[in-house]
């Protein structure tokens, strides 16, 4: 596969272009934080990001394994989901990777071989894209279970503080 080789070799430019997309879907500060600090316990979120990104080009360049696939892409989408981005906002990254890598290998698409080799590593890129949005949906679902439990939680408890719920025996 030609598209891999050129790749391997264009990964950590296409890694840092896809970073940075993915770092203008923040605010500017924050993106500029995400950016610039490379401490990854002072910017935990940039620091998942970087390492996340760039295992994501590993296992799209080199196998889908699904498992290791959501081991990386489960944080990014955890965060994104706690910080209550849409499901098109959380996920819309993966898709920006399509662009970059069309960006980066320029050149060489006019050869019909690598360009045919792109549609097929483009289908690897949705199918990270679904996997993305079901990480969301689980995270968004467990978010909702939680804030639900929290509610009945207040509830059962300002009842209980007013005299309104006693124990059966």
């Amino acid at each position: 596969m030609k598209l891999g080789n050129i790749l391997s070799q264009k990964k950590s430019t296409i890694v840092k272009k896809w970073f940075d997309s993915v770092a203008k879907t923040y605010a500017e500060d924050t993106a500029k934080f995400l950016k610039n600090q490379a401490d990854p316990f002072a910017n935990p979120v940039g620091g998942s990001l970087s390492t996340g990104l760039e295992a994501l080009m590993d296992e799209l360049i080199q196998g889908m394994h699904r498992e290791t696939i959501v081991s990386f892409l489960d944080p990014i989408i955890r965060i994104r989901a706690v910080q209550a981005f849409t499901p098109s906002k959380a996920t819309a990254f993966i898709f920006k990777l399509k662009q970059v890598i069309r960006q980066s290998i320029a050149g060489e698409l006019k050869e019909k071989e690598i360009a045919d080799e792109l549609l097929t590593f483009e289908i690897k890129i949705d199918e990270l894209a679904l996997i993305a949005f079901d990480i969301y949906v689980e995270c968004r679902e467990k978010i909702y279970e939680l804030q639900a439990n929290e509610m009945k939680n207040r509830t059962y408890s300002a009842f209980k503080r007013a005299n309104l719920v006693s124990e059966i025996e």
